[in-house]
């Protein structure tokens, strides 16, 4: 079942509940959105807010995708630039599908409505979005037309002895 998608939608305690456990999830299974299991809610919670906040601010949007029952399924913020040189492209953060949904395209039909998002903003010419090396972030984003404009080597230490590069990537919207 595809996936609907809505752009900041109402954020109400079930929403922000889904997405908290969205992340808890997405993270507990492997996935690189800024924490590495084990993981509670307590400690991705303050980051959300930190999103949250960012959204009542005007410089962060929301992107939520809901199953066919009205679950937060899949979910990506798309921060504004407010520096006066830089508005005509956006940042893409906290890219995530839940993972029993993964592997059907959900992915990529959340990358298109993100893009279909930035679009409709008006003056937005590209899409930037920083991943994790070393886990297949690069050839996904890769086949949905991102690309690699630059990488630093371990700059992102998910472990003691396991650092990982931090990889930058565009996606033109002209």
């Amino acid at each position: 079942m595809p996936l609907t998608f809505a752009l900041d939608p109402a954020v109400t305690p079930d929403l922000r509940d889904g997405i908290l456990d969205l992340w808890v999830d997405v993270t507990r299974a492997g996935g690189a959105v800024g924490f590495v299991p084990p993981v509670t809610r307590e400690e991705i919670r303050p980051e959300l807010v930190r999103h949250l906040v960012a959204m009542a601010q005007g410089r962060n949007r929301l992107l939520v995708g809901f199953d066919e029952e009205g679950a937060v399924a899949a979910s990506a913020f798309l921060g504004l630039n407010t520096h006066r040189l830089m508005t005509h492209w956006v940042w893409l953060y906290t890219v995530m599908v839940h993972p029993r949904l993964q592997g059907r395209g959900h992915g990529r039909a959340l990358l298109a409505a993100a893009e279909g998002a930035a679009r409709g903003f008006g003056g937005v010419e590209a899409i930037r979005l920083t991943c994790r090396g070393g886990v297949g972030l690069e050839r996904f984003y890769g086949a949905c037309g991102y690309k690699e404009v630059g990488r630093i080597p371990g700059a992102i230490r998910v472990a003691p002895g396991d650092d990982r590069d931090d990889v930058v990537m565009l996606l033109p919207l002209g």
